[in-house]
């Protein structure tokens, strides 16, 4: 089976958004956990980052 691109992919594991974006992984499990996170996708207990709502996040976020 052909391996996906990351920027194709339209969830990411915590460990391939860290690596997309440069946030380290304790940072995006620490977004993760906010009730209003618009980006995490459950898939049974494994969270998941929908990449385009991840990337429109980091564009308007200053600060992290």
């Amino acid at each position: 089976m052909n391996e996906v691109p990351i920027w194709e992919k339209a969830a990411l594991t915590i460990e391939e958004a860290a690596a997309y974006s440069n946030i380290g992984q304790c940072k995006i499990r620490e977004l993760l956990q906010d009730r209003n996170c618009p980006f995490i996708m459950f898939v049974g207990k494994k969270q998941l980052v929908k990449r385009k709502a991840f990337e429109r996040y980091i564009e308007q976020t200053y600060s992290i």
